[in-house]
């Protein structure tokens, strides 16, 4: 008999700052990777990124995220659950909070679970664009085509 696990990952999302419903929700040494799994360039910019385990690390990602942006939207559009697998699609749009700038981003975001317990969650957006909603000035050189020229972003 199949469980269905999506309302459990939707009211995680629901409650991401609420310490006690996650705790209820997570497995005592759950993973939560925001981004990367460590990337301490981006740290600097964005300082919730990288991998932090147990269920208080996900409150503290969302307390943190909250001072720098403010979500304008946030919407699921696609789910698949697969055994012990939940995963969503979306989007959402953020206002960096100091710049003012607003950012809509793609997302996706996968829930691993033991039994009715998340044990690892993984989320992914455009982080470029992400981290580029606070920037304030200056320029970047990056050169990927091995056939064409440096860029300037």
């Amino acid at each position: 008999m199949s469980t269905n696990l999506t309302p459990i990952l939707e009211q995680l999302l629901q409650n991401t700052t609420n310490s006690k419903v996650l705790g209820q929700l997570m497995t005592a040494d759950a993973t939560y990777v925001s981004l990367n799994f460590a990337n301490p360039e981006l740290k600097k910019v964005m300082p919730w990124t990288g991998t932090h385990k147990g269920p208080q690390a996900l409150p503290d990602v969302f307390a943190a995220m909250q001072r720098f942006w403010k979500t304008l939207d946030f919407k699921v559009t696609d789910t698949i659950e697969q055994g012990r697998r939940v995963a969503f699609f979306g989007s959402f749009t953020y206002k960096s909070i100091v710049t003012g700038k607003e950012i809509t981003s793609p997302f996706s975001l996968l829930a691993r679970f033991e039994g009715d317990k998340v044990a690892y969650v993984q989320f992914l957006e455009d982080s470029y664009g992400t981290a580029g909603s606070f920037k304030t000035g200056g320029a970047t050189r990056f050169h990927s085509d091995p056939s064409g020229k440096e860029v300037e972003a």
